[in-house]
């Protein structure tokens, strides 16, 4: 445990600060970074809530380093200098933005929460009464992230350090009160939680937190604060009941995170949806951009819960569990086929066009074709998933209409015993994507992950004809017009199919990528595919290009950007 914290002399000094300017936000986050670096295998070591993976010290860290870099970035622009020079403004919301882009596991995400609530008030100001106020919303925010939140964790000394200086002041003033607050809060964590309180440990995160705000207060006054005293090791027993988790555990098995890009209707929905999957419900962020954090036994559900709620990147899926058994080879797979056994697992992928069927039943899948004008229907998808024969599905529908019809085809074929994860891929370039990455050696879930943040990961386009008179998002159209549709919509009404396509890769393109992948049917003009290649490598030096030939019953061209 650690001494209570020593008092300070509360008169302000020639050398302490009165405004947060950008510099110091600047220094605080390099600060933060070391102290974190610093107590890094310390609060490692302390983590037994909510589960004893061992790794709150390294994920502040890293959260926090992330936190600095974007900062230092603001600092290095072009131009950054003068009358353009960063203000506290700039600095302390690139903090807060790099935070959330990097936030990993749960104390880092509630950290990037209390860095936003924090970076909104002072980017009005950055006196003492703005920091006690940013404080005070940080807190605030933080707990509002948490679904189910406990007391005597991170939230409890985030909520005593806005306490602790609440009448506000000078800023060293505050600084200190509230380091002195968080410190005093972070001794009672043991009694506030039963866990610790075995344990004989502080909160993990909470220890974290104080840190950040040490060196908050060293950047304010100059000075460090006296360090904690080494907290002792969490009781054997203990640790080893908290580790309980995955199947026959006292816990789910895995922890999920991803950015999602989403409106906040749509986050509230997700919300509900991921607290009833798993628990250490924690989503942050706001203004079209969360972190969301979830530790569940159904990863890949999880994931599907934000695809269907907006677009998710960046996911990462830890197994706190063992390693599970091998899983049968792919030769054993053949073996089995060859006796009439069911296979361990199979795609099933409902694909457009007689050559793009064929290149996904080479590379292994179970394909319905979707003929123009005549999509499957439940029954076929069924048929297909009971024609893998195998005892995990990965259904990939590839159509935002047919979701609903994959999404009765996967619980019938559920009620037969039959495992299916319903990936819900809304083109077939998405589908191509998710089968590129299809690896039948992992374990079930980090292959539906996989797929998934493959598929999340790939926007897509289609060219088609026009044929009538119709009024779309881009204009009216007439018959014989070529159409650009971006994600479902109607983007661009052209002349030129060749042409059209061009302008459509560039509008993709200019939200970034690596990979641009085309689907050519034989009623694209010839030499299409060569044309957009040249194009892409013309204009975007550092994206490649994959060419596929669809066949007949494809939409003229098919366009995904990675």
């Amino acid at each position: 445990m650690s001494r209570a914290p020593q008092p300070f002399d509360h008169a302000v000094r020639s050398d302490e600060r009165l405004v947060l300017d950008a510099e110091a936000v600047r220094a605080w986050s390099a600060r933060t970074a070391e102290a974190l670096g610093r107590e890094r295998a310390a609060i490692d070591a302390i983590n037994v809530f909510p589960v004893a993976d061992g790794d709150t010290g390294t994920n502040l860290y890293l959260t926090a380093d992330a936190a600095h870099r974007a900062v230092e970035a603001v600092f290095a622009a072009p131009g950054a200098t003068g009358d353009r020079a960063p203000d506290t403004a700039d600095a302390v919301r690139a903090m807060a933005h790099g935070a959330l882009l990097e936030a990993r596991g749960n104390s880092g995400t509630i950290l990037s929460q209390l860095l936003r609530g924090m970076a909104g008030v002072l980017a009005e100001g950055a006196d003492g009464d703005h920091l006690a106020r940013a404080l005070a919303t940080a807190a605030a925010s933080a707990r509002a992230a948490v679904a189910h939140p406990e007391e005597g964790t991170i939230l409890t000394v985030a909520a005593a350090a806005a306490t602790g200086c609440r009448d506000g002041g000078t800023l060293p003033d505050v600084a200190r009160r509230a380091y002195d607050g968080a410190r005093t809060a972070l001794e009672a964590t043991p009694g506030q939680l039963a866990v610790l309180g075995a344990a004989g440990v502080v909160d993990a995160g909470g220890q974290g937190l104080v840190a950040v705000l040490g060196a908050l207060l060293e950047t304010v006054t100059g000075t460090a604060p006296e360090a904690l005293p080494p907290s002792p090791a969490p009781a054997p027993a203990t640790a080893a009941a908290a580790e309980s988790c995955g199947p026959g555990g006292e816990g789910p098995g895995y922890e999920v995170l991803y950015l999602l890009e989403a409106e906040d209707a749509a986050v509230e929905l997700l919300k509900a949806r991921l607290d009833a999957l798993g628990d250490s419900l924690v989503v942050v962020g706001g203004d079209g951009l969360w972190n969301v954090h979830v530790h569940v036994d159904d990863a890949g559900a999880a994931v599907e819960a934000g695809i269907e709620a907006g677009r998710p990147h960046r996911i990462r899926v830890t197994h706190f569990a063992a390693a599970p058994a091998p899983e049968p080879h792919r030769a054993d797979e053949a073996a089995a086929h060859a006796r009439g056994e069911r296979a361990h697992r199979a795609v099933v992928a409902v694909l457009p066009g007689e050559g793009l069927a064929g290149l996904c039943a080479e590379a292994g899948a179970t394909t319905v074709q979707a003929r123009p004008g005549e999509p499957p229907a439940g029954d076929d998808l069924l048929a297909a998933v009971r024609r893998a024969h195998a005892r995990e599905v990965v259904l990939l529908p590839n159509d935002t209409d047919l979701r609903a019809a994959a999404a009765t085809a996967a619980e019938r074929a559920r009620a037969e015993g039959i495992r299916v994860a319903l990936i819900p891929t809304r083109a077939a370039v998405q589908g191509i994507a998710a089968l590129a990455v299809h690896e039948p050696d992992r374990s079930f879930d980090e292959d539906v992950v996989a797929m998934t943040a493959a598929a999340g990961a790939t926007r897509y386009a289609e060219l088609a004809v026009a044929e009538r008179q119709s009024f779309t998002s881009a204009g009216v159209c007439q018959a014989g017009d070529v159409l650009g549709l971006i994600e479902g919509d109607v983007a661009v009404i052209g002349q030129d199919l060749t042409d059209t396509a061009r302008t459509v890769l560039d509008r993709m393109l200019q939200a970034g990528g690596e990979l641009v992948t085309l689907v050519v049917a034989d009623s694209a003009p010839p030499g299409l595919a060569a044309t957009l290649e040249t194009h892409v490598r013309r204009g975007y030096l550092a994206v490649d290009t994959v060419a596929y030939h669809a066949g007949e019953g494809a939409p003229p061209l098919l366009i995904g950007v990675e």
